[in-house]
């Protein structure tokens, strides 16, 4: 029986082939009909046999490209009109225009990563090779509808072959709109300071004959390196590769790529060999090295060296027209570049290398001289480096890692995960020092691909910028600013349109054997995917978000974009970034606010921001837009028990508060319970000197004169009687009820963090303080945190004055006692957390108690520590409580935007 249905599909469908897959499961499905790009997703007319129909709409939603993502499927019975063939048809401009779905950047697919290192194949060894299913996205485009003239790739015209597979919806690259090749795609530059202007030597050119020391190496094997193939098998079927065209012109010289410096005849072809199992494997255990390595040089002649190819005008600002800039037009010479890339590598130079939303410095991360140098130059001093390796295996050598985490590195969005370190590794100093977990990811781009397989181990890759300040993202100006930092630049002329950091995400697990995905920095490969709010009022809102890693939210109808990882508004470089994101958003998403969110903090970049704009503007409290974040997320309306406990937030007392259990909805909410206030002494000054902290948690519980707290007091020196004064005297010395803020003062007195280099460190070494320690043991009676009675004023209300109060005064008490009796620091820190942990259940019993309350949402900075996130989630769980928390937006002030949308859309709808 015949049947015909108008099928819509919503999600992001379109710019991820969409439409080609439709088009070859109504093949193979035997349906006629069409699909076209509708303003709100995708709409399909098929008809056919009414089973063949029914297994084509099952097709659509279980086998969709791994870069889509259909959240609905719509469908319509509708009268037969006789098609006898599919068809893919073109929208008007202007639905597509109105789209708003569009794809994160996509690592490379299995089916390009099977080309790139197939020598038979056009693309072998390209560094830009992508299909529909992969590739940059946001990265490149500049406005919509997602077309190539409208993208960082409008200055490449394609080759015959690259527009004969653009055409054909068979073709896996129908429509892929980065679609390039050696012949008309972007190409890898090189520069390197002073080569242009002498040779330069081959550096630390290491024979594979001269095994390399089993202590230069991270393990003292890795068996499963020396097996690897450098060349996959060729795909099974029928060779898909089609000659490339000829009569090319090349637009500029290679001229001797190091000048004159490698000393290897051009004419030598370019090899891979499979390792034997004699080869001595590379540092840090990786793969073993392989012939091309440092051959394949070519010369050209005929035109200037430095000169760029025909996309560069998107590339940087003179798109390498400086002296010294190299092009790898061919694949010799794109090799060339990577062979001289990997030899300085393992010299222990420093690189840094363009990728999809920025650079990124590059180093042996097994060189711990290379991580020390790698630290002075970028003034990162004790933050862990991100790692990357070739494949999940690699990662398993150097972490634990569960089939889920194995996904998640896996995934399309190819994040950083967050693993917990192999007790049986011995690390190289200056990469995770102290830290029980490492950030591993793997290659996203074709290039990471090359470089690390190339390089033969793991690889530092961190962001490509000085302390505090965006990522670079133009080829000039990152030569310019990372001039000091990096030895060479791995370049390329295809513009990035939109700053990405890397995402970082880890897996939580809860009693019970539940896990969840948290994301903890949000950007490539993740944003802006859309999430939803009710709007019913259809209000277009612009929500500023705070002043530490920042992020802000978009809202347009039932549609929400909080963007990517902006960072810490400290600066003007980053504000300047902050406002050309905003600008990308709203243009691509034709979405111009008609109210604007914002922190009550008065002094917050973004809170001057709002107030000069003449547009209403909704002020949100910072721990309120943290609980509401995890009732958006969650989809919860009902009135919740929200802890919020983080490092700072401004409260409309004038205090700064940080540890707060709020009985909220989304538009408003009531202080039910906060830590007593602690003095500040110096204010700023004590979050970045921690005894400072230290010494206001001990003057405020009276434990100045205690026999644990002298060493110190001691450590503090000269400062400790001028804290004494400014406290006394009330000079510069705010108050704040902060769970951070005592946690940097437990590890201060504890002796573990007392000068950090980095925001959070001494919490984040407190919790580290845990790792290898067994389970708390039975009759542990542990510390305990008082939960006493408020006294409110007669001006109090219940937005700034809560009903009960944490009192840390009786936990820092035992920890002095325990450290006075010497007790390990790790048992002492352990009974620091759970003293956090049971007064978090036992406040969430007490609102339910009170006011029947029992939906617990945990959030804010302080439940990055997954101890703490972990072991109360599941005692709560256990207790008969229900906990939310954030999962696709971080817990930390990266939330906090989303958080204020959620509240000034709640605020603004009109009800009946």
């Amino acid at each position: 029986m015949l049947t015909a249905l108008r099928i819509h599909v919503d999600g992001i469908v379109q710019g991820v082939g969409f439409r080609p897959f439709v088009y070859r499961m109504a093949k193979r499905h035997l349906v006629n009909g069409w699909v076209l790009n509708a303003a709100d997703g995708v709409t399909i007319h098929a008809e056919g046999d009414e089973r063949l129909v029914d297994q084509f709409v099952l097709a659509i939603s279980e086998e969709a490209p791994a870069a889509a993502q259909v959240k609905a499927i719509e469908m319509t019975e509708v009268p037969l009109q006789g098609f006898d063939f599919f068809e893919i048809r073109f929208s008007d401009e202007s639905a597509v225009t109105e789209t708003t779905l569009v794809s994160p950047d996509l690592a490379t697919c299995d089916e390009c990563l099977a080309e790139l290192f197939n020598p038979k194949n056009r693309r072998y060894r390209y560094p830009f090779i992508n299909c529909t299913n992969c590739g940059p996205r946001f990265t490149i485009i500049d406005s919509l509808p997602y077309d190539r003239p409208r993208t960082s790739m409008k200055g490449f015209t394609m080759c015959d072959a690259c527009q004969h597979e653009y055409d054909h919806p068979e073709n896996r690259r129908f429509h892929a709109q980065p679609d390039a090749c050696f012949e008309c795609g972007p190409h890898i530059s090189w520069y390197e300071p002073g080569a242009a202007e002498e040779a330069v030597a081959p550096v630390a050119d290491e024979e594979a004959s001269e095994p390399i020391p089993a202590a230069a190496r991270g393990r003292d094997t890795y068996e499963m390196a020396a097996k690897m193939r450098l060349v996959p098998a060729e795909p099974e079927g029928e060779e898909t590769s089609i000659p490339a065209p000829s009569g090319v012109t090349r637009k500029a010289s290679f001229a001797s790529l190091m000048g004159g410096g490698m000393a290897i005849p051009a004419s030598i072809p370019v090899t891979l060999t499979r390792a034997s199992e004699e080869e001595p494997a590379a540092p840090c255990g990786g793969a073993p090295r392989a012939s091309f390595m440092g051959s394949g040089i070519v010369t050209h002649s005929g035109s200037p060296a430095g000169v760029p190819p025909q996309g560069a005008a998107g590339g940087s600002s003179s798109a390498g027209a400086e002296t010294g800039v190299k092009w790898g037009f061919t694949r010799e010479e794109s090799d060339a570049i990577l062979s001289r890339a990997v030899r300085m590598l393992r010299a222990g130079k420093i690189l840094a290398v363009k990728g999809l939303g920025g650079y990124h410095l590059v180093c042996d991360a097994c060189n711990e001289e290379t991580l020390a140098e790698l630290r002075k130059r970028k003034r990162r001093e004790g933050k862990a480096f991100a790692v990357m390796v070739a494949d999940v295996d690699s990662a398993r050598a150097w972490a634990q890692v569960s089939d889920e985490e194995a996904a998640l590195l896996q995934s399309p969005a190819r994040p950083i995960v967050l693993l917990k370190k192999r007790a049986d590794v011995q690390y190289p100093a200056g990469l995770a020092d102290r830290l029980p977990e490492l950030g591993i990811m793997l290659p996203t781009t074709p290039l990471q691909h090359l470089l690390v397989r190339d390089f033969g181990g793991m690889l530092v890759m961190t962001s490509g910028n000085l302390h505090d300040e965006p990522i670079q993202t133009d080829d000039d100006q990152a030569r310019e600013a990372l001039a000091g930092v990096a030895d060479a630049f791995i370049g390329n002329d295809r513009a990035i349109l939109s700053r990405y950091d890397d995402s970082v995400v880890r897996l939580i697990r809860i009693t019970g054997g539940i896990t969840a995905v948290q994301s903890i920095r949000r950007a490539r490969g993740y944003a802006p995917q859309v999430l939803s709010l009710p709007n019913p009022d259809g209000l277009t809102v612009f929500a500023t978000g705070p002043e530490q890693k920042n992020t802000f939210t978009l809202v347009r109808g039932n549609e929400v974009f909080v963007s990517q990882h902006i960072g810490d508004m400290e600066n003007a470089e980053t504000y300047d970034a902050w406002i050309e994101a905003k600008q990308t958003y709203e243009r691509l998403f034709e979405a111009q606010p008609v109210l604007v969110a914002a922190d009550l903090h008065p002094e917050y970049l973004t809170s001057k921001w709002a107030s000069g704009q003449e547009l209403p503007v909704e002020q949100v409290q910072h721990h309120h837009a943290h609980v509401a974040a995890v009732m958006g997320e969650n989809n919860l309306d009902e009135a919740v028990c929200g802890i919020a406990f983080d490092g700072t937030g401004y409260g409309p007392d004038g205090a700064i508060w940080g540890g707060e259990v709020l009985l909220a909805n989304r538009s408003t909410y009531e202080r039910f319970a906060n830590f007593a206030y602690v003095p500040m002494p110096g204010g700023a000054a004590a979050i970045k000197h921690p005894l400072r902290m230290a010494y206001g948690v001990l003057w405020e519980f009276d434990l100045l004169e205690h026999p644990g707290a002298q060493d110190a007091i001691a450590a503090l020196g000269q400062a400790a009687p001028i804290c004494e004064q400014m406290i006394e005297r009330g000079l510069n010395t705010p108050y704040t009820s902060s769970v951070g803020r005592l946690f940097d003062a437990a590890s201060a007195i504890l002796g573990v963090c007392v000068e950090p280099t980095y925001e959070g460190e001494g919490a984040i070494l407190l919790e580290a303080a845990l790792s290898g320690l067994p389970e708390n043991d039975e009759g542990d009676e542990g510390y305990h945190l008082s939960i006493v009675k408020n006294t409110a004023g007669e001006d109090s209300t219940a937005l700034d004055t809560s009903v009960v109060l944490f009192d840390a005064a009786s936990v820092f008490e035992a920890m002095l006692d325990d450290k006075q009796a010497g007790v390990p620091v790790p048992v002492i820190a352990r009974r620091f957390h759970d003293a956090f942990v049971e007064g978090i259940v036992q406040v969430a019993q007490l609102v339910d108690m009170m006011y029947g309350i029992h939906l617990v949402t945990l959030s804010g900075g302080v439940f990055m520590n997954r101890y703490l996130l972990e072991h109360a989630a599941s005692l709560l769980a256990n207790g008969g409580f229900s906990v939310a928390i954030n999962r696709e937006l971080p817990p930390n002030d990266a939330s906090v935007s989303f958080g204020q949308a959620v509240v000034a859309l709640a605020r603004n709808t009109q009800t009946a």
